[in-house]
């Protein structure tokens, strides 16, 4: 590293690398400001920074409430993926079940470091796929690998025992 310059991820500046000067004094929350990746989109009349990065303590709270219907623990985890108040905002503009399915998957995804589109969510989410996962494991594995097609019995003999009893 050079004197108090950092690189900062490249982005297309006429093919020049882009760096953050950093002074001896500047904070981190100062250099992740400039550094970080800013994109936002609107979404139901509500602009939302597009997630880049997930929040630390999502992927754990998901799973402690994934059989959650509480209005309380949903609203946490959006506030946390897009912001305070966005699922507020979102039912006042009356978003659908299946629309706030493919924004989770979408916001989840897009967190986690995969560049999805809103049409690949409402494909996942029409697959079925959890939020922020690709299509389920079911799916994936209903195809033969060799043929493509669905996998055949290799065999009409059962593998198991036809005794009831067992022999002593």
């Amino acid at each position: 590293m050079v004197g108090d310059v950092h690189p900062v991820w490249p982005v297309d500046h006429g093919g020049q690398a882009v760096t953050a000067r950093v002074s001896k004094s500047q904070s981190w929350d100062a250099f992740w400001a400039e550094a970080a990746p800013h994109a936002e989109v609107e979404i139901r009349g509500v602009m939302v920074q597009v997630p880049t990065d997930m929040p630390m303590g999502v992927e754990q709270r998901i799973q402690e409430l994934q059989d959650s219907t509480e209005l309380e623990d949903v609203a946490e985890l959006v506030s946390l993926l897009f912001g305070t108040d966005c699922i507020a905002q979102w039912r006042e503009a009356r978003m659908g079940l299946k629309e706030f399915q493919t924004v989770l998957t979408w916001g989840l995804a897009r967190a986690s470091g995969r560049d999805t589109t809103f049409a690949e969510a409402l494909a996942l989410v029409e697959q079925g796929a959890p939020a922020g996962k690709g299509p389920n494991r079911a799916a994936r594995r209903s195809q033969s690998a060799a043929t493509g097609g669905p996998s055949k019995r290799t065999s009409n003999a059962s593998t198991g025992s036809a005794r009831k009893t067992s022999r002593s």
